[in-house]
């Protein structure tokens, strides 16, 4: 299945964010390693955001990678929440129905 993982950021994210990024880029590389992390960045105009999309049995591959992200333990993430997300098109939906 997918999951999407939402971010809120702070207001001072863009300030904030040199302190934790290599942190919150080695996290997301051993994620994409182990094949969990799909696709994922911020959002743009404003930059209040993100979103990342997963790959795993269950919502625990997005919500654990939350709780270890520095971006959300140090407060530049003000919430999160997890959707699944049922995927129908494309070459890595997971319930094709066009290809």
């Amino acid at each position: 299945m997918h999951y999407i993982l939402f971010y809120e950021y702070a207001p001072d994210y863009l300030e904030r964010r040199g302190e934790f990024r290599d942190a919150h880029l080695a996290l997301a590389k051993a994620s994409i390693d182990r094949g969990e992390f799909f696709l994922g960045g911020a959002f743009a105009d404003p930059a209040d955001g993100a979103a990342i999309v997963f790959k795993g049995a269950s919502p625990e591959v997005a919500e654990s990678f939350a709780r270890a992200d520095p971006y959300v333990t140090h407060g530049l993430v003000t919430s999160w929440h997890v959707r699944e997300w049922t995927t129908v098109a494309g070459k890595d939906a997971d319930n094709p129905i066009v290809s």
